[in-house]
Formats: C-alpha cells, structure tokens, sequence
C-alpha cells in the first residue's frame, strides 16, 4: 500500500476514534448532570444553533427528570429542537403528548402554532422550491392537516400572537389545496371522465373560493358542461366568468 494511503487511513481511523471518545464524553456527562445543567445545556446549545446536541441534553431531562422543575418548558423546547432538526414524526409525538398532558397551559396556542408549522414542513420539499419544481400534484394529507391546525388556533385563540401569521400560512395552504384539486380534475379529463372534472373543479370554487385556481376551475367546468351536453350550465359558467374574467380567452369561443 502506497505510504499516502497508508497515511490516510490512519488519519481517517483517528478521527473515528476521536469522534467516537468525544460522544461518549459527552454522554457521559450528561448522564451525570443535575437538572439545572442539563437545561443550560440545552438552552446555550440551541442558541448556538446546535440542536441536535440541545435534543440530547433535553431528551436526559425528559426521561431523567419528568417531574423537574423545568419538564414543560422542556417539552416545548423539544418541540422547537425537532421543528429545527425537520423531524415531524417526533414533532407531532411531543405536541400529541403536550397537548393531552396540558391541555390548560397557558402557551397552548403555540403548541397548536407549532403542530401547523410541522405539518406544514412535511409538506414541503426544499429542493422543489429551489429549483422552482411545481409539486402541488403530491398527497396533501399533511397540508390539509395543518390547514386545520392553524383553522383551530385562530377559531380556539383568535387574541393570539400567533393568529396573524397562521391566517397567511391557511391562504398559502388554500392555494396549494386548491392546484392540488385541479391536478386531480385534469386528470380526470385525460381519462375522459367529464362528470368527475366538472365536479372536482366545482368543489375548487366552494371550498377554495378566491384563490389563484378559481379561473382554471371555471375553465375545466365549461369544458366539461361543453363535453357532456349541459349547455345551460356551460352558460351559467361563462356568466360567472365574463363578471370576473372578462378577458379570459374561453369568452371568445
């Protein structure tokens, strides 16, 4: 073996080693701290942006600890730390967990806050957005979850801080419900199952109403209608059309 990879080995293998040492340091020190230093820990890990060392020192405390003097404010730290670390499953379980422990607190509204916000980021694909990838075609499980979380926070806590800026994530998740919607009915049409667009793009305008799909809505059902011989309720759609768009090009046929 030549003496360069020889050398590199050797440097490769110390560095696991070190690395390996050091985690059971810390391990072990964390093992052994009180309460109070754990949380500090903690505390000065996630202000330095360490969350994956912050979850360590508040998973101790979690299970060491449960009834410490810091337990809820531990929990909702986790909830953060996870939010950070994009780890829903474990989000969601500590919310669930919050939320049915303490169902009074006083931070409630930012447990629910927070439950939106985890969902949300299931549903979204940072590389997608990057690169600028139209995704709304995938399973909106997740976006219709936290549509009803943040519907609940502001239904359940309308005085909250935290309404304002869950009322503008609700209009984001609306838009990208509705996109979803009419993926399905373009589907449909591709199949040539007319009756089923008409009706999916239908319900984009009374679930949906507003938002930037209500155009493409009209446009499917007045296909549709065209398609299936219902000429008085292709009629009704171009009214509604010409009232709101009245340049849209299916006023021209």
């Amino acid at each position: 073996m030549h003496n360069f990879a020889k050398a590199t080995l050797i440097a490769l293998f110390s560095i696991a080693i070190t690395a390996c040492s050091s985690k059971q340091g810390e391990d072990l020190s964390v093992n052994k701290s009180s309460p109070d230093v754990l949380y500090s820990q903690a505390r000065t890990s996630m202000e330095l942006g360490n969350f994956s060392k912050a979850v360590r020192s508040l998973e101790a405390l979690d299970s060491r600890y449960p009834f410490g003097p810091h337990k809820t404010q531990v929990q909702l730290d986790l909830i953060y730390a996870y939010y950070k670390l994009d780890d829903p499953a474990s989000g969601i379980a500590n919310i669930d967990r919050f939320i049915r422990l303490n169902p009074t607190h006083k931070d409630i509204d930012y447990v629910y806050y927070m439950r939106g916000l985890v969902n949300m980021q299931s549903d979204s694909y940072m590389f997608h957005d990057m690169l600028n990838i139209d995704r709304t075609d995938r399973d909106p499980k997740v976006a219709q979850d936290a549509f009803k979380d943040f519907d609940r926070l502001i239904k359940s806590y309308p005085n909250s801080k935290y309404a304002p800026d869950a009322a503008q994530r609700m209009q984001h998740l609306k838009n990208r419900l509705a996109k979803y919607s009419i993926n399905v009915a373009e589907y449909y049409i591709k199949m040539n199952a007319w009756s089923a667009a008409s009706t999916r793009a239908q319900s984009v305008l009374e679930t949906f109403p507003g938002t930037p799909s209500t155009e493409r809505a009209l446009e499917i059902m007045a296909d549709a209608y065209s398609e299936l011989g219902q000429d008085k309720l292709k009629e009704n759609v171009l009214t509604v059309m010409k009232a709101n768009y009245p340049d849209n090009k299916y006023l021209t046929k």
